[in-house]
């Protein structure tokens, strides 16, 4: 693999995303720029310090073999999930999920100012890949039974778990899923967490459609609770000093693998990205995104084995 990392590009990313909003890069609402010369990038061109590949050779008529002739790529990310997928001052989506889909397009010979980011939430997730309005999604996507009908994952990359967030201080007592039934909570239609702390838990959910419009909710007695994912609402935490707290101190009551999502059928541009993946936590790479970004706030979680399903 040639998406290393080196010690002193780490370093100002990690500057950039603390003190400027991190990596610029192009949105759905922009015009992408002309492909560049997959021989021209290097890492001091990247802002998550990757090396793009230098004219990658695949078999012929393979997807990978498209994508690295076309030279970019649609990637569906949320654009409101802190330390994950949130959009900065610039425009452009910051975040672990985004230099992880920077790193499969890095691989594909692709320079992260030729990736089109489409801002994709949880209710459009498997639609935006059924018609093709993104390639990949990379959006805090858990893999499960009921997606798999639809799409394929490559992965996981992480693994996350469902928690609970409330006012700070605690008023309503909260102690665990458990106290929520018959209580109203936020969280974001066709979500994992949605549908769980609804059908599992007995609560009466008030649902959105990002997570983001679940803070105001909660702000001001409309719900006693947001859930979903721990490091999603670590995020929203940390963004909003003083004002929220997860319950038990994240302490999380699922395992939520996160996968990236992939038009269903093409086995060999799965398992291609599943060996990226696998090289990437070998070779530190993961690691090294992962500090870049979540781990600013988080600390550095072992990754998980992807399942080559």
């Amino acid at each position: 693999m040639r998406s290393k990392l080196t010690l002193g590009v780490a370093a100002f990313a990690v500057l950039a995303l603390t003190a400027c909003g991190g990596p610029a890069g192009t949105t759905s609402s922009e015009a992408p720029e002309e492909p560049t010369d997959t021989g021209s990038a290097t890492t001091s061109d990247h802002p998550y310090g990757l090396e793009v590949a230098e004219s990658p050779e695949f078999e012929a008529g393979s997807t990978m073999a498209e994508f690295a002739e076309a030279g970019s790529i649609t990637i569906g990310t949320k654009f409101d999930q802190p330390l994950f997928g949130l959009v900065g001052p610039d425009g452009a989506p910051e975040g672990f999920d985004v230099a992880v889909g920077s790193l499969i397009a890095a691989e594909l010979g692709i320079a992260f100012e030729d990736i089109q980011w489409e801002e994709t939430v949880s209710a459009n997730r498997e639609t935006f890949i059924e018609n093709g309005t993104v390639d990949l999604v990379v959006a805090t996507y858990t893999i499960n039974d009921a997606r798999k009908e639809k799409v394929d994952f490559a992965g996981p990359y992480y693994e996350a778990g469902q928690a609970l967030m409330v006012q700070a201080g605690n008023p309503e007592g909260i102690t665990g899923p458990d106290d929520v039934s018959g209580l109203s909570v936020c969280s974001v239609e066709g979500s994992t967490p949605a549908a769980r702390i609804v059908d599992e838990y007995g609560a009466n959910l008030q649902a959105t459609d990002t997570y983001s419009n679940c803070l105001d909710p909660l702000r001001n007695g409309q719900v006693v609770a947001v859930t979903t994912d721990n490091v999603i609402l670590a995020g929203f935490v940390d963004q909003n000093a003083g004002e929220f707290e997860l319950v038990n101190d994240g302490e999380t009551f699922t395992s939520e693998p996160y996968g990236i999502g992939l038009t269903k059928g093409d086995d060999a541009f799965r398992a291609w990205i599943n060996d990226v993946l696998e090289e990437a936590q070998a070779d530190g790479t993961m690691d090294s995104l992962w500090e870049q970004t979540a781990g600013i706030v988080l600390p550095t979680p072992e990754f998980p084995a992807v399942d080559r399903y």
